[in-house]
């Protein structure tokens, strides 16, 4: 009687790529979601830094700091896309601003990004001023790469 030969791969050893495909899966994978949390986070604090840096621009031309709506308008697109009611809408963040009459920007402003929570990433709000320091509001979640 003849034996044929036999190409492929048997039961078992499909099985046995299968576990280590999935334990290798299973130790990467909240890896990857925190280096994207991460990644997001930092994408929103560099928008920070943009818009402060606009709304200096903003101060040298206008002697006073900018509200959202006009900030949108002098840096375009570079900031985030304004709502046309009271913030702009940046990737993942929302950036607000404490209301203000013209005489208290002449001083100072403020303004707050704030992620929203999804299942897989931690609430983030960060904010920055007339002294273009970021600062942590809520939480330890968000990276200050500095």
């Amino acid at each position: 009687m003849k034996h044929s030969k036999q190409n492929g791969f048997s039961l078992i050893e499909l099985l046995i790529v299968l576990v280590i495909v999935g334990t290798i899966a299973s130790i990467a994978i909240p890896y990857l979601v925190k280096a994207v949390g991460k990644a997001e986070n930092t994408k929103g604090y560099a928008g920070l830094k943009v818009a402060a840096k606009a709304q200096i621009t903003f101060y040298s031309r206008n002697n006073r700091f900018a509200r959202l709506n006009e900030l949108s308008a002098d840096a375009g697109e570079a900031i985030g896309t304004y709502d046309g009611t009271t913030s702009i809408k940046q990737g993942l963040f929302t950036l607000t601003m404490t209301p203000a009459t013209d005489e208290e920007l002449k001083n100072n402003f403020e303004i707050i990004a704030t992620k929203a929570v999804t299942q897989s990433n931690l609430p983030c709000v960060i904010s920055v001023d007339a002294s273009n320091i970021v600062k942590e509001v809520f939480t330890n979640n968000c990276i200050s790469p500095e």
